[in-house]
């Protein structure tokens, strides 16, 4: 089976291709090459002299849950100095960068496609130090695993909403590449993306002929990244997004919900996703150890499947049915960082139908790097 050559694979065939004499690796478990060697080994195996490591949300070796991160150490693999970034950014991001003494910042993080996962902001606020810093930045390139054709949801319509989850004005489902993202951002930083060979925007993951590796200790399957630009938005509410289960974000439930809810769902004929009632135990996060009633998400037509749509909807049901249960108005109004502003809160404080912020999706425009 053909597959998608990223560009961490490139540049281990083609060290040139990075420049710089002391080198940092932005990087997680998904840094790998297809054959499952880390990327930090790789590169070191094929000459290049990199002298730091740098980890995200999660950590470097992805044991931390959301919220999360290892402290600074010594990678035992490797005996580089490995530095956590997580909720670091400004002035204490670039004196943490300027201590690691690295000319070139290298960036091989799998993003999930959604705004609000954090990694691409990682990427973002790194590059910012870089060019505060006057360093290069090098992005190795990897699919999007929910493809590159479609993208849903509105942007973030200002900085007043800006946070980790979101600091540049991005849809929901944003559709584009890491590499893209970085030459969307603009900053003022000597930027290199080292392209994949062979993937195109249609493609499912599965069609990269890639593995999956967690990007996060709560994505464990691409079907997990296909329903989490929607499902993610019940982070910011008193629903389980089925955090302690196998199924996370594609279960979801609260202890309120009735025998209504799957149904309800059921009769709407969302795109290319049905819905089975499902009873399940949080094992910890909301509702730890307390039977909650919901539905799993069972997608049955990735390309016409919708995820911000769907999970507005799931929040319209839950508003009809359930008036007095369900809530949303959580520590730092996490709802409004989710959504990227007040909008969807304030709808749902109205009895509105949140639905109808949803614009219909298009496909990326801009300065894509791939057909």
């Amino acid at each position: 089976m053909p597959y998608v050559r990223t560009g961490a694979e490139r540049l281990a065939a083609d060290p040139a291709l990075a420049g710089g004499d002391r080198l940092g690796l932005i990087t997680n478990p998904t840094g790998v090459l297809p054959d499952l060697t880390p990327t930090a080994d790789a590169l070191l195996a094929a000459g290049l002299n990199l002298t730091a490591l740098f980890g995200p949300e999660h950590g470097l070796r992805g044991t931390a849950q959301a919220a999360g991160a290892e402290p600074n150490a010594v990678d035992g693999r490797t005996g580089l100095p490995a530095y956590d970034t997580y909720e670091s950014s400004g002035h204490s991001l670039i004196d943490l960068v300027a201590s690691s003494g690295v000319d070139t910042l290298i960036f091989d993080i799998a993003d999930v496609g959604a705004r609000f996962y954090t990694y691409v902001w990682t990427m973002y606020d790194l590059m910012s130090a870089a060019a505060r810093l006057r360093l290069r930045f090098v992005v190795l390139d990897r699919p999007n695993p929910l493809g590159g054709a479609v993208e849903e949801g509105p942007p973030l319509p200002g900085p007043e909403f800006a946070s980790f989850v979101g600091r540049f004005p991005l849809p929901l489902r944003h559709g584009r590449t890491a590499g893209e993202l970085a030459g969307l951002f603009g900053l003022d930083v000597e930027l290199t993306v080292i392209e994949m060979h062979g993937w195109r925007r249609e493609m499912t993951f599965a069609e990269t002929g890639l593995p999956w590796v967690m990007p996060s200790v709560n994505m464990p399957t691409p079907d997990t990244a296909l329903v989490y630009p929607g499902t993610g938005l019940l982070e910011g509410t008193n629903f389980s997004e089925g955090r302690g289960t196998t199924r996370p974000f594609e279960l979801i439930g609260a202890p309120y919900l009735d025998e209504r809810f799957a149904p309800a769902l059921a009769a709407l004929d969302l795109p290319g996703v049905r819905f089975r009632e499902a009873w399940f135990t949080p094992m910890f996060h909301k509702h730890a150890a307390t039977p909650v009633r919901g539905v799993q998400l069972h997608v049955h037509d990735p390309a016409a499947f919708r995820p911000v749509l769907t999970g507005l909807s799931i929040l319209h049901v839950a508003r009809t049915l359930h008036p007095d249960d369900l809530s949303w108005q959580g520590p730092e109004l996490f709802l409004d960082r989710l959504w990227g502003s007040d909008a969807l809160s304030r709808c749902l404080e109205a009895g509105g139908d949140p639905r109808e912020l949803c614009p219909p999706p298009g496909r990326p425009e801009g300065s894509l790097l791939y057909a």
